[in-house]
Order: structure tokens, then sequence, then C-alpha cells
């Protein structure tokens, strides 16, 4: 009997440390629950600024495992924790959130609004794969009008439309391959097997080419990325002034971006030039045809009406006629209103993909105020205003690039834009030399972070998407295509912010 209870005693406790983090690595939940319970002991031996910086580095390491577990839970755990230790404050914590209430609001109604675009966008970038002959012309314009559209909407949102348009050609063509609707390669029939090898490795290249063009047009505007509005907010930028404060630096490296883009089209190096097989093509043009044939005029109108809210939201952005987080709300009344969808279930899935990354964000904010009362950066900002003033908008970016490639840019931008700004704050620095170091840090976490999918979020939601597996893209393939993009973009962004700033 005893044997019985221990086993299960055994049994009750495994099922609270299988739940406890999930499907996590078990090295993984070790590691945290590690952290977990020597950071109390080191805070009462080290004190807070020892404690405060391997918190911070611990943080750090939930974020650059985010595929093996969303950072939400762990990082959140670590908040808590340093609440509970006294690390920081709730009511510091809430001032950070407070203070960037206009980021929140940006990704909960901007990413939310932009929801409701995506069947223009799917017919966007359909109409370009179907129409566009040419290999360098067609990764060009992929990446071009990915650009374009991160600058105006939001780069996770346009992530997730090339996804549904890859997977969506991609499934047509396994159907045919499969002589079915299987998913499985062993069903693929041999005629079609190396076309289908062609065919995914031509959509890696696309969608990477795609995947860059969001951090190229990201990083120009205020709702390009989620930091961009904070240190806009910051500043006191508005939309037409951050765009112009980061010209200098932003048109060289678009410029560059996109010549990398045909150059590596050229050259076929790192994974790069593959052309679609013809057969797909016809397969894929066919289907299209038919789409466009059943198109209805009810599907039609639905298509002018996001595409009459698209050109309102830029000049809205364009003149800031409100805070980007309203206008985001007022894209979704309008959108949602004229295309009928007035059910709150159908509503409910458009805030599915911000607010998780929200939430994140809050705990983001939870760690900030631990750096601040534990003023943890200062030794860093002292010593980089110590150098020459020409000097500093340099050393910040290369700071910024290389955490971003480890770390979240939004979690490195959120932290340095306020370190600056309490410089300036306490007169250590004047009001031209703090908006020199805001640009470097924007163009400094948007910029090199291409380099791992760690850095961008639109990366790491391509990396875990259900795309990856079917065109076979692995984070070292991902790393190893974004290289010459890191090396050509993150070389002519510290140029510019050196010398043309």
């Amino acid at each position: 009997m005893a044997e019985t209870h221990g086993g299960r005693d055994h049994a009750w406790w495994r099922a609270y440390w299988t739940n406890f983090l999930g499907e996590a690595p078990v090295w993984y939940k070790q590691t945290i629950l590690a952290f977990l319970i020597v950071n109390p002991f080191l805070y009462l031996a080290l004190g807070g600024f020892i404690a405060g910086w391997i918190l911070v580095l611990e943080f750090i390491f939930t974020l650059a495992m985010a595929l093996r577990c969303y950072p939400l839970q762990p990082g959140g755990l670590l908040a808590i924790e340093a609440l509970l230790i006294g690390l920081t404050s709730p009511g510091h914590v809430y001032h950070e959130v407070e203070d960037n209430l206009k980021v929140i609001l940006l990704l909960v109604f901007m990413v939310a609004g932009i929801y409701f675009m995506k069947e223009l966008l799917l017919f966007t970038f359909t109409k370009i794969l179907v129409r566009i002959r040419n290999k360098m012309l067609l990764s060009f314009l992929f990446c071009l009008v990915a650009a374009f559209l991160s600058a105006f909407l939001d780069a996770l949102t346009v992530t997730a439309v090339i996804i549904s348009v890859a997977v969506g050609f991609y499934s047509v063509y396994h159907r045919v391959a499969s002589g079915g609707a299987s998913s499985v390669d062993d069903e693929v029939h041999d005629l079609h097997r190396e076309d289908l090898d062609q065919f995914r490795a031509f959509l890696r290249t696309l969608v990477m080419h795609a995947a860059v063009g969001t951090a190229l047009g990201g990083v120009t505007t205020i709702v390009g990325e989620p930091q961009n509005v904070l240190i806009a907010d910051k500043m006191g930028w508005e939309f037409m002034e951050f765009f112009t404060r980061m010209l200098p630096v932003t048109m060289p490296v678009l410029a560059v971006g996109l010549l990398t883009c045909l150059a590596l089209e050229k050259v076929k190096r790192f994974g790069y030039g593959i052309t679609i097989p013809a057969p797909v093509l016809t397969i894929l043009s066919e289907f299209d045809a038919d789409e466009s044939a059943k198109r209805t005029r009810k599907e039609t109108a639905r298509l002018v009406v996001q595409a009459i809210t698209v050109i309102a939201l830029i000049f809205a952005l364009a003149f800031h006629v409100a805070e980007i987080g309203l206008i985001g709300l007022s894209i979704i009344v309008l959108q949602t209103a004229f295309n009928g969808i007035v059910e709150e279930h159908r509503l409910g899935h458009a805030f599915e993909e911000a607010l998780p990354f929200t939430a994140l964000l809050c705990v983001f904010f939870g760690i900030v105020a631990v750096i601040s009362d534990q003023q943890l950066f200062q030794p860093v900002i002292e010593y980089v205003l110590s150098l020459p003033t020409s000097q500093q908008p340099g050393t910040f970016y290369i700071a910024n690039g290389l955490l971003s490639m480890i770390s979240d840019n939004v979690f490195v931008a959120t932290v340095y834009i306020g370190e600056v700004q309490k410089a300036f704050t306490e007169g250590i620095i004047g009001r031209e030399q703090f908006e020199l170091l805001a640009v470097a840090i924007n163009t400094g976490t948007n910029i090199p972070s291409v380099a791992t999918p760690n850095g961008q979020a639109a990366f790491l939601f391509l990396l875990t998407s259900s795309l990856a597996p079917l065109i076979r893209l692995s984070y070292g393939r991902m790393v190893v295509m974004a290289l010459p993009y890191t090396v050509t973009m993150g070389i002519v962004g510290w140029v510019a912010v050196t010398w043309l700033l």
C-alpha cells in the first residue's frame, strides 16, 4: 500500500512538473526553475546591482530561447520575482506601462486593423507571384512591396500575409504532385519530386527577401516597428518628422538592401537564385485564373473597401490626424462596418496576433523598471557619453545592433532610449545630441537585428510558422540566408550614422 501511495504521490508531483512551461524541454524548465530559486539569495548576498544584472541576463536568455518557449511565461515569472524581492516596485512598472501607452495602443489596434486588410494584401502578392516571370524582378518586387507595406502597416501582419500566400501555393502544387489531398512527401510522384524540391527552394528565397523587406521598411516610420513609436514618443516626433530624421540612414540602407537582393539573385549564392519550375508555374497560374473567375461582386467590393482604407490610413498617418492607436481603431471600425463583419467572434480573431506580444511588452517594461531602479546601465551610458561626441552615435549603433542580434530589438530599444532620455533630462547631453542618439538607437536595433530570428519579430514569426517546415526553412538556414543582408545593410547603416547624421 505504501508503494502504491508513493507511486500516486510521484505521479501527482510529476503532473505539476509536466504542466510547468508545457512542452518546453526539461533542461529549459530546470534552468528557469534554478533562476527563480537562486535570485533571492543573490539579491541578499550581492545586492541589487549584481542581482539586477543577473536578472537581465536571465531575461535575455528567455528571449534568445524564444523557439523553445514563448518568453512571456518564463520572462513574466522573472519579472514577478523581481517585484517580490524588491528589485523594483509595482508602482514603477505601472508608470513604465502608462508612459508607453501609445505603443500598447499601436499594437492592440493597428495590428488588428491591418488584419482586416489581409484579403487585399493576399491579392496583391498573389498577382505579383503569378504575373512576373523574371526571377530578379520578382524578388526585387517582393522585397520592395514588403518594405513599402511595412512602413505604413505592420511588419508582422505583412509577414503573415506572405506566409499565407506561400502556404496556399505550396498546398495547391503539393496536392497535384501527390495526386490528391495528401500533405505527405511519400505520396509525391517521382515525376514531381524534383520540381517540388526546387519549388521549396524558390519559396524560401521569396519569403526571405520579403522578410528582409519588412525590416527595410519597418525602420523608416513610426508604425513600422513597436520600438519606433516608443522612440518617437520620447522625442516628441510625429510621423513625418520621424521619417525625415531617419532619412539620412534609412534611405542608403534601403538602396543597399534592394541592390543586395538583386546581387544575390544574380550570383546565386547563399541559397538564392532558384527559379520556379515551369510545370509549377502553369499549375499556379491556372489556379489563380480559376479563383479570379469565381470572385463574386461581394468579394470585389471587399477588396475596394480595403484599398480605400489603406489610402485613408496612409494620409491619416502622414498628417497625424490622431494618435496612431486611435487611427488603428478607426481602421477597424471602417473596414468591419463596410465589409459586414459585425459578429463578436469574427472580430476576436483580429486581436490574436497582437495581444501575446502586447503582454510580453508589458513584461519588458517590468525589466526596464528594474534596470532604472538599480541603475544597471549607468556605467555603460557614462562610458559611451564620455567618448567624443562624434563617436557616440556609431558606438550606440554597434552596441544596440549586437545586443539585438541575440535578444529582442524592442527590449533593447526600450532600455537604451530610456537611459539616453535620462541623460538628457539631467543635462548631461544637449537636445541635438539626444536626437542623434535616438536615430542611432532606432536604426541600430532595426537593421543589424536581421542577422538572427531572435532580433526581428517578423523573422521569428516566419521561423515558427506552419510554412517553415514545409519549405525546409530552419534556424541555421535563415541565419545563412540573412548573412549577406546583415553585412551590407549593417555596414552602410553604421557609416550613415557615423558620417551622414
